[in-house]
């Protein structure tokens, strides 16, 4: 394909460019909004960038209503995602001779649009920061360290390491949610009003997590789903204790050095790098904030973060605050503050004074009926739950799915890679309805791989040790679905 593996250090490469960008011979250079690894030739970045926009325009000829998703080769694969119009992300990664390189092009396309979501709800659009600065220098500098904070999670020492065939009980872009009892819901509620009205008149918006799970949201879905992945990011007890082992399905590492930038269209501080490690610090007072030395090292003003919601077409300062295991993300609008700290202190004050004690007691009651880590176990089955629609999964507990055997987990990755092909070919032909269908595999060491889907809601499943007919792996999940999905996946 062309794709020098000198130009990827790390084995990996990703770029962000814009097509309406260096269309003058001479000025290529100016496509290019970032690149990493940053330090690759210039030559070769034009080389990678020049021919992904070849391939682009290339399948445009063909498909010009579908964008190209994937392109393989004997030696390495390429992931492009058009995050917005003509402003393409492709991430390029190395194919090894072991195993540990097999994974699924539709895990490595979901970074692609987890990274910018979130670039979106901090920055604003891309093409919102070039409009405003036509030289790019203000959207290439929040790419730069922003995209290097993102790519800090999947380091493994001086190497990416992003999901392989051992994720594939995972779903990226999706919320784990905390399923609750009516009583301990209406607690909820409750308290959900309280912090809506600490504003007055003005609605406040929030979301509950307990542990790594949401508990409550007021925001809309997409909205919701970003704002959720960041705190299991950095924001939640297990995200800022940097002695915790994860059980999350969002990936942890270290923290990479990048450069400060200047001040974004959405209102974003002078040098914040809201993805930057051990950036953030719980207070005496419960409430989470930019740390002072972290932010003074990378020369950022310790403000109240302020954030872009698309879906809700509204700017808003996020308050953070924690009580052991319970995070609340508190969202005030930022049009109704005319003093920003001044109005946001007093919002923080009316929130102790009103919800404190609902605090208390929801956490104590989610705390009572918490079931650790293994809360979702089911036995004998390693499986995974999606629905598209409302952006919400759940699956066996990473330390049961590494039970599984290595060929078992190959054999589940090669079958949702093709799942994501036949959902891909569906989708245009008929992309008003959802196709369903149901696959049942029975591997060389004898495990059931299983893939159904319907009405849009997807379930995936590994069952080693089980029977050798078919009518065992159907009668399982039909099993699994009367008990644990109120018979979604069910014949009848």
């Amino acid at each position: 394909m062309g794709f020098s593996a000198a130009a990827a250090g790390d084995g990996a490469q990703l770029c962000v460019f814009d097509l309406r960008r260096g269309q003058q011979e001479g000025q290529e250079l100016d496509k290019i909004l970032f690149f990493h690894p940053a330090d690759c030739p210039i030559l070769l970045q034009l080389s990678v960038i020049g021919l992904c926009e070849g391939i682009v325009t290339f399948t445009r000829i063909f498909s010009p209503e579908e964008d190209c998703e994937v392109i393989e080769s004997e030696k390495r694969s390429q992931v492009f995602y058009q995050a917005e119009p003509d402003i393409w992300m492709v991430l390029v990664v190395e194919k090894t001779k072991d195993n540990e390189s097999t994974w699924r092009c539709g895990a490595l396309q979901g970074i692609l649009k987890e990274a910018h979501s979130l670039f979106t709800m901090f920055h604003g659009p891309i093409r919102t920061l070039l409009d405003r600065q036509p030289s790019a220098e203000l959207a290439r500098g929040h790419l730069r360290t922003f995209l290097t904070d993102y790519l800090s999670d999947f380091h493994v020492g001086k190497k990416l390491q992003f999901p392989t065939y051992r994720d594939s009980l995972k779903e990226r872009g999706t919320i784990q949610m905390l399923t609750v009892p009516r009583e301990v819901a209406l607690e909820v509620q409750s308290l959900t009003t309280v912090l809506g009205s600490c504003l007055g008149n003005v609605t406040c918006q929030s979301l509950i997590l307990f542990e790594d799970l949401l508990v409550s949201t007021t925001l809309p879905p997409d909205d919701t789903l970003n704002l959720y992945t960041y705190a299991v990011l950095r924001l939640t007890p297990r995200a800022l204790s940097s002695n915790a082992s994860s059980w999350s399905y969002l990936r942890k590492g270290t923290s990479v050095n990048a450069g400060p930038t200047s001040s974004s269209s959405n209102g974003t501080t002078a040098g914040e790098r809201p993805l930057l490690r051990e950036k953030f610090s719980k207070g005496k007072d419960g409430f989470v904030a930019p740390d002072f030395a972290a932010t003074e090292v990378c020369g950022a003003v310790p403000l109240t973060p302020i954030l872009w919601f698309q879906q809700a077409e509204e700017r808003m300062y996020l308050c953070i605050y924690q009580h052991k295991s319970l995070t609340i993300l508190l969202l005030i609008p930022a049009s109704s503050l005319i003093n920003r700290e001044e109005g946001i202190a007093h919002v923080k004050k009316q929130m102790l004074e009103n919800a404190s004690q609902k605090i208390v007691t929801v956490e104590q009651k989610l705390t009572r009926g918490w079931g650790g880590e293994n809360a979702y176990h089911v036995s004998g089955y390693r499986y995974l739950l999606v629905d598209p629609d409302r952006r919400v999964s759940r699956a066996s507990p990473p330390g049961k799915v590494t039970t599984l055997a290595k060929d078992s987990l190959l054999a589940l990755n090669r079958l949702r890679q093709e799942v994501d092909l036949e959902k891909s070919r569906y989708r245009r032909s008929d992309p008003c309805h959802d196709k369903d269908f149901e696959v049942c595999i029975r591997t060389k060491n004898n495990t059931w791989v299983i893939a159904k889907i319907t009405r849009g809601r997807e379930l995936y499943m590994a069952l080693e040790k089980g029977g050798e007919t078919l009518l065992y792996a159907s009668t399982a999940v039909e099993k699994f679905s009367n008990r644990y999905c109120e018979g979604a996946f069910s014949t009848d």
